[in-house]
């Protein structure tokens, strides 16, 4: 029967002088990983093109790391105040809305101080509903000259609109959604705008509608805002709009107004290309934005120095010097009105405050942006790097590709950290190196998945010949297992049926029940083999041939051997006792399988042995000869295993071994000293093994001096002795031998050595 173990390289499994087509060489160098990584990088391309929300989310995420770690410096004076609207303002002078000449007075006091522009982070959306009118109609029980006093006073709105006129005042706005009650848009008073290139309508942040101030107020104001802030998906706000698209008109944003009524610009340019909104233009100032008319606010740490109470303006305790020259924003840092709003440097900050930093950055000139050639650039790095790994990852070792990696993740992430910290450009580093580590990752699985599918030809092909053990440790470590030939010093085990031919006439009329019969006694034999580390070389009829110390190393390889041999004596017993039921069951004489074993160790050489076009895993030597005349000679002496020499000498410490000749097998000229194994430690280390070891010693010792009548009164204290070991056939050849040697003596200087005649 051929060996399975037969391995074909990649080089010898077509026809020569069918040359591979240079197509087909590249596609093999180039290999599955790399294509799997390459298809793999087109779809990640694809992905950062789209931006879903995780992706998004992560350079986002990045971008917040990096103004947590270094802020917007505050400047030295601070350009805007916030006049809040506070828990101790409201505590002072009542809940809010507060009646409309306090607000007047408010408006008065940050006037006075000298505040350039005041901003007001609030929408006074409905007449006061303190004004004196408004008292007389609603109030019951008032008398009619009460009445008539009361509506012959100003109205409270109107008092609130000339501290408006008398001072630059942007009024805020705030935008309202689908199904939220809108107001009128008065164009007459809405600021001028320009657009330079095509429409960017279509690319703004969309509202239904807006709320805005009453119209005696909206007369006044120098301008109109809306100071509506809508955070990221994730709740964070980052970016706050200029312009807005509200009840189908553009708008600008209550900081942008301010902006504007600072500079005293007329209308805004908006500039935007094909992809969106460039930039606005307010006089000499030019604000980037984002596609969507966004700016990136560059958020310094929360500042309370900027805060001042409004009870206070209103009580006259702040000091002018704190207002003059200032940006003013009125707002409301009271939790209970809801305005708190979560950013990058801050878990909860007042919206007003966004506000103010948006001006401040302004002011500064510490703006942040992400240019319209982010994203090229992006994919420009993602797609170099990606190429990169695809070329050379199989190239260059663990080591020097992680130090390689870490180096360019290093480079990556300090140019993008040196384009914010020094430039203010947001510049994404997480998304090349996470496309780029994905497509590593591929070829790093793929490489796994080809090593796994490798492992699982190896337990595929040595999985019916080699111990389960050795399998597995062969496929952990399949550079173990060396194609060609090598020497090693291996233990080769021969087995042979006696008298087949015999027991195969009794199923001459059932072949089907031979094949049962041989896979029956063979497969309990194969086990015992391979349980004890063996490797089947192959199957030669009712003959099985394997070794020992091969494809992997076995420290103990003839000790495994011998506890294989006597493994399958005692399984081939139990197949007896099973065969006799069946022969007795099925009417057949009861033949009883007999099997005799050789083995030798010494040197061979072990590998793939035969043509150029099939070879199997194979041992060649003269050590493989010897175990096989080892086994043929088993018949001749009668016992079950036959060891050479040197297998002998390792296993006669551990084992019950006797030496039973000194025999010239055919085809060898140096005799070699042959024993017999006849049991484990146990029986090694018995009484009557020993009185055995004795007497057969003395018999050999008298057999080989030649006193052949001494050596014949020893035969029979052998054979005593040697009755629990079923040597009877041995001691019958040795009977045989000594009566033809008194007949006929040998000649002078003979050896003691037997020269067998047959194989």
């Amino acid at each position: 029967m051929r060996s399975p173990l037969t391995f074909r390289p990649a080089r010898l499994r077509r026809s020569s002088g069918t040359p591979r087509s240079p197509i087909r060489r590249i596609a093999r160098w180039f290999g599955a990983g790399r294509a799997l990584a390459l298809a793999l990088l087109v779809v990640l391309v694809a992905v950062r093109i789209w931006d879903p929300a995780p992706v998004e989310s992560l350079r986002l995420r990045v971008f917040d790391f990096f103004q947590a770690v270094q802020p917007r410096p505050l400047a030295a004076e601070r350009p805007v105040v916030i006049v809040d609207i506070d828990e101790a303002s409201l505590r002072e002078y009542g809940q809010w809305p507060w009646p409309r000449t306090l607000v007047a007075r408010l408006v008065e006091g940050i006037a006075a101080a000298g505040a350039d522009v005041i901003g007001f982070d609030v929408v006074f959306a409905e007449p006061d509903r303190l004004s004196p009118a408004t008292v007389a109609t609603s109030l019951p029980g008032l008398d009619e000259p009460t009445r008539d006093v009361l509506r012959k006073l100003p109205d409270n709105d109107r008092l609130l609109a000339a501290a408006i006129a008398g001072s630059r005042v942007v009024l805020g706005q705030t935008a309202v959604g689908a199904g939220e009650a809108a107001g009128d848009i008065d164009l007459a008073r809405q600021t001028g705008i320009a657009v330079l290139g095509p429409d960017p309508g279509r690319f703004l942040p969309r509202f239904p509608g807006i709320l805005p101030n009453v119209p005696v107020l909206n007369e006044a104001a120098a301008g109109r805002g809306l100071f509506t802030i809508t955070p990221e998906r994730d709740g964070i706000v980052r970016r706050v709009p200029m312009v807005v698209s509200a009840g189908g008109r553009i708008l600008p944003t209550l900081t942008l107004e301010m902006l504007r009524v600072l500079t005293g610009a007329g209308a805004l340019v908006l500039r935007a290309d094909e992809d969106g909104m460039v930039s606005v233009r307010l006089g000499d100032v030019e604000l980037p934005t984002d596609r969507n008319g966004q700016i990136w606010v560059h958020f310094a740490r929360p500042d309370p120095a900027k805060f001042v109470p409004a009870a206070d303006i209103l009580a006259g305790r702040v000091d002018p010097a704190r207002l003059a020259g200032k940006i003013v924003l009125v707002g409301t840092s009271a939790i209970g009105l809801l305005d708190n709003k979560t950013t990058p440097t801050a878990r909860s900050m007042p919206g007003v405050e966004v506000h103010a930093q948006v001006l401040e950055s302004a002011l500064q000139g510490e703006m942040l942006s992400e240019p319209s050639y982010a994203l090229p650039l992006e994919l420009v790095a993602t797609v170099a790097i990606a190429f990169a790994i695809v070329l050379f990852a199989p190239l260059l070792g663990a080591l020097p590709l992680l130090l390689l990696g870490a180096a360019v993740a290093g480079c990556l992430g300090a140019a993008s950290w040196y384009r914010y910290a020094h430039q203010g450009i947001l510049l994404d580093a997480t998304f090349p190196l996470a496309a780029s580590f994905a497509v590593y990752a591929t070829i790093v699985f793929t490489n796994y998945v080809r090593e796994e599918l490798g492992r699982n030809r190896i337990r595929s092909a040595f999985g019916r010949y080699i111990s389960p053990a050795l399998v597995e440790q062969l496929a952990q470590s399949p550079e173990a297992l060396k194609l060609g030939g090598e020497e090693r010093r291996m233990t080769i085990l021969f087995s042979d049926v006696r008298g087949f031919t015999t027991i195969a006439e009794t199923f001459k009329a059932d072949p089907q029940g031979l094949t049962a019969l041989m896979n029956g006694f063979l497969t309990p034999l194969t086990d015992a083999i391979l349980d004890h580390r063996g490797t089947i070389d192959k199957y030669m009829g009712d003959a099985i041939m394997a070794f020992w110390n091969a494809p992997l190393t076995d420290p103990r390889q003839e000790h495994n051997a011998c506890a294989a041999a006597l493994e399958m004596l005692r399984r081939l017993a139990r197949v007896n006792v099973d065969r006799a039921r069946e022969d007795e069951a099925a009417g057949r004489p009861h033949v009883p399988i007999a099997v005799g074993i050789g083995l030798n160790t010494g040197t061979c050489v072990v590998g793939n042995m035969g043509s150029t076009l099939r070879f199997d895993y194979s041992v060649l030597g003269d050590t493989v000869n010897l175990a096989s005349r080892l086994e043929g000679q088993s018949k001749t002496y009668g016992v079950a295993v036959v060891l050479g020499s040197a297998t002998a000498e390792i296993v006669r410490r551990d084992y019950a071994v006797i030496e039973i000749d000194r025999l010239r097998v055919k085809g060898k000229r140096e005799p070699e000293a042959v024993h017999a194994l006849l049991g484990d430690a146990a029986i090694r280390a018995s009484d009557a093994f020993d009185r055995l070891s004795g007497a057969h010693e003395a018999l050999l010792a008298r057999y080989r001096a030649a006193d052949f009548a001494s050596a014949a009164a020893l035969v029979a204290a052998c054979r005593s002795a040697a009755a629990p070991f079923d040597l009877g056939g041995l001691y019958d050849l040795y009977d045989q031998r000594i009566a033809a040697f008194l007949r006929q003596p040998p000649p002078a200087g003979w050896d003691g050595v037997h020269v067998a005649d047959s194989k």
